[in-house]
């Protein structure tokens, strides 16, 4: 790796390492006390004098899928119609300076290394000092993400939650002009919920006093229950009509989860009246890494951070409209999904099945001993199943065997597909870049 680099992946280090300080905790895996965190997360961002900035305007984005695309597509939107936005994302694929996104470019390794030196001391600080503990990886991320955007002048933002949305750093920050909920799927029941209303009132829980909710959700248990937390909380719960709208049309998508993410965007940008040629082009030109893309042709070859069962099930519906002749299958899974549910979907399309495993210090992945047991109980009669250690070589294995017009499909994490994605775009290009395409 080029030796200018260097700083960045030292950074890097350091702030995975601080997974290993013990009796650390996060909201993101434990919800004991989850009040707690929020605590915690103010005394660091005091600390470091985020919470009463006035300079931009952010988005609030929450939802079981979608939040990605959604995030993209108003960055790109924002950024034609000539606003200065920063949008803040996870997770990255390849490398993780994609989770910070100023105009069209990530931030620079330099900068992420720079930034994370000034707040070294206040890290330290309140691991000491701090009464709830120190701040989390995530919550740094969140920090570093919105020093970049000060610095950078950055008149709007679009914030991703992490993982629900009631407990997310971002219900702490000025300046919220927009909430939005995608939808409500089955995720991380043993921290939301058990059930969609619970759930959707965790993520819900990014409403504010007098700011607009926007939601693609539909079902009338759910937004009875929205309606109902609006009135509570004083923000306005806005009806989407867009799927009906013509202009929409234009744009040639169907009314599957991008169509209705499609149309959520579209009426955020025209509630904040910004001209329809803007929206059009934001929403054609948004692009992520690893969101059923394609990387090669002949054998097609398509890349998918399918996380989840209502993932998944997208995933099926774009393959269900390709034309394929035999399916091969390289199949990754962390250990915390519902890798029942998810291999329920995908395994019984696939002609042929590599399960592996994917390098990421900070997640575990599925066992593929248990992964292979799950998948030979919903794989068709016929189809093969192996397992290699090594994500690249399974790939490979695919590879080997795939005729022409047959497809490999990477999924089951973004991980998984990250790192493979590096066959055709290296995580150096991607630094020195600072763009994924």
């Amino acid at each position: 790796m080029d030796k200018k680099f260097e700083a960045y992946f030292e950074t890097i280090r350091f702030l995975e390492g601080l997974k290993n300080v013990p009796g650390q905790k996060d909201y993101m895996r434990d919800r004991n006390e989850p009040e707690k965190y929020l605590k915690r997360m103010r005394y660091f961002f005091e600390l470091i004098g985020i919470l009463n900035q006035t300079q931009f305007k952010f988005i609030h984005i929450a939802g079981t899928s979608g939040k990605g695309s959604v995030t993209a597509m108003l960055h790109e939107v924002l950024r034609a119609a000539g606003r200065r936005v920063g949008s803040f994302s996870t997770p990255f694929t390849t490398t993780s300076i994609e989770k910070i996104r100023v105009g069209d470019q990530y931030i620079s390794p330099q900068e992420l290394a720079h930034i994370v030196d000034e707040l070294k001391p206040y890290i330290t600080r309140a691991y000491l000092k701090s009464p709830y503990g120190g701040p989390s990886y995530f919550e740094i991320w969140f920090a570093i993400a919105v020093k970049y955007f000060l610095r950078q002048k950055c008149k709007w933002v679009v914030l991703e939650v992490g993982l629900g949305g009631k407990y997310d750093p971002g219900v702490l920050i000025n300046g919220c002009v927009a909430t939005v909920l995608t939808n409500v799927d089955y995720d991380h029941t043993h921290l939301l919920g058990s059930t969609l209303t619970k759930i959707g009132r965790e993520k819900a829980g990014i409403m504010r006093r007098g700011v607009p909710f926007f939601t693609a959700e539909a079902r009338p248990q759910l937004t009875r229950m929205f309606e109902k937390m609006g009135k509570q909380k004083g923000a306005k719960v806005m009806d989407i009509k867009a799927l009906k709208h013509e202009s929409i049309k234009t744009l040639q998508l169907g009314m599957d989860y991008k169509g209705k993410n499609t149309a959520l965007v579209w009426e955020i940008a025209k509630y904040f009246k910004i001209p329809e040629r803007a929206i059009i082009k934001g929403i054609k030109k948004a692009r992520l890494p690893c969101r059923f893309e394609g990387m090669r042709k002949r054998p097609l070859v398509i890349l998918d951070g399918a996380h989840s069962v209502s993932k998944m099930r997208a995933t099926v519906a774009n393959v269900e409209r390709v034309k394929f002749r035999k399916l091969h299958l390289v199949l990754a899974i962390a250990a915390d999904k519902d890798i029942d549910g998810i291999c329920k979907v995908i395994a019984p399309e696939a002609d042929q099945i590599y399960i592996t495993r994917f390098d990421m210090p900070l997640r575990k992945c599925a066992h593929p001993r248990e992964l292979l047991r799950v998948v030979k109980k919903y794989a068709k009669r016929g189809t093969r199943a192996e397992v290699d250690m090594d994500c690249r070589d399974a790939l490979s294995a695919a590879l080997a065997a795939v005729l022409a017009d047959d497809l490999v499909l990477v999924t089951g994490s973004f991980f998984l597909a990250g790192e493979l994605r590096k066959r055709w775009y290296s995580e150096g290009k991607i630094l020195k870049e600072r763009k994924s395409f």
